[in-house]
């Protein structure tokens, strides 16, 4: 077998000297390096920041309103079609709007002989690194679910040496499982990041991520803690608030900093939040989440939405010292973290079961 390095550098086609994420195009050759895993893959979970963006795309494609529901039949053979193109073209599946990918399950089919990790051939699992990286084929696709942003396909992909991954657990279905993981870091950092007595914000708070980092918030601040949730919509409210997942609840356009501000400043009596987190999959968030945060906060963007630009210059114009963090998909046993967090809540794990599973 031929020698690979061990980020999956030798995989890069252009430019050269980039490591596999921020490469245009990768060598998605399927035999594999000494140092890597051939995985046979069953689904593809695109990050929510990418599918809305693809989504988007198609109906534009098309010519169509882009209210038109992502399940109409047309635009899902849109989505699909510009799913293929972009790995045809890249050798991975790097969204070329957002730069961002997502995660997939499948069977390890093939091991390199110097690859140093406890998986064997036949096992299930789960990637933990984004499929911007990750050297991948597609033959076929077989369905395509955009309420949940999965995409069954018949392929195989790569795993670097570098690269982080799961066997899928025993206890719950693999729709579930590859759900929870897709989102592993955001719940993770949330248990990091909050503490006793803290004033925690989610905005996005009543989708898959946002559900999961209410429950670790309101676990870490403790009964002198309060965590907010900010939902997008009615239905995301009542969907936090029948899981009783936080102490106040909300809906507004996370777009609306002003609104979101007044609200937050209404339920804090003025004096904002320790800790923000951003889990939102659209645009124009960051000043929302800036001016909910009091000065010497914490703003956590998990959203592969945000802009760095936008954060760091907002926060500069209006005059707000507040500590800003870039989502991190990997936080050490954000795997564990996550699906603990199924096994200690019933009622999220069933919500999950009917959505996802």
């Amino acid at each position: 077998m031929k020698q690979g390095d061990v980020y999956g550098i030798h995989r890069v086609v252009s430019p050269k000297g980039v490591l596999p994420q921020p490469a245009e195009k990768l060598d998605n050759n399927m035999e594999i390096y000494d140092n890597e895993v051939l995985i046979n893959v069953k689904t593809l979970n695109i990050d929510s920041a990418s599918f809305t963006e693809i989504a988007r795309q198609a109906k534009i494609q098309l010519g169509i309103d882009e209210k038109t529901p992502n399940t109409d039949e047309a635009v899902k053979g849109q989505t699909k079609k510009i799913i293929k193109d972009i790995v045809a073209k890249t050798g991975k599946h790097k969204n070329p709007w957002t730069g961002s990918g997502g995660m997939l399950i499948g069977t390890v089919e093939e091991i390199g002989e110097n690859f140093e990790g406890t998986i064997k051939v036949g096992d299930k699992i789960a990637t933990l690194v984004s499929l911007s990286l990750t050297p991948l084929v597609i033959d076929e696709i077989l369905d395509i679910r955009p309420e949940i942003d999965q995409v069954d396909i018949i392929g195989h992909a790569i795993l670097f040496q570098s690269g982080l991954y799961a066997k899928l657990p025993d206890d719950m279905p693999e729709g579930l499982a590859l759900s929870a993981l897709d989102v592993a870091g955001a719940p993770a950092q949330a248990a990091k990041l909050c503490r006793p007595g803290n004033t925690v914000v989610v905005i996005g708070g009543g989708g898959k991520s946002g559900l999961l980092c209410l429950y670790e918030a309101k676990k870490h601040v403790g009964v002198t803690g309060k965590v907010i949730c900010v939902a997008g919509s009615p239905k995301s409210e009542e969907r936090a608030r029948k899981l009783d997942l936080a102490d106040e609840y909300c809906h507004l356009d996370a777009t609306d900093a002003v609104a979101v501000y007044e609200k937050i400043s209404e339920l804090t009596n003025g004096e904002l939040a320790d800790v923000v987190i951003n889990v939102v999959n659209i645009e124009n968030t960051e000043m929302a989440s800036i001016l909910a945060c009091k000065d010497d906060g914490v703003v956590y963007f998990f959203s592969m939405a945000t802009s760095f630009t936008k954060a760091a210059l907002g926060a500069e114009g209006v005059g707000k010292d507040v500590n800003m963090m870039i989502g991190n998909g990997y936080c050490k046993g954000h795997a564990e973290v996550t699906l603990q967090c199924l096994r200690e809540h019933p009622g999220i794990k069933k919500l999950f079961e009917e959505m996802y599973a």
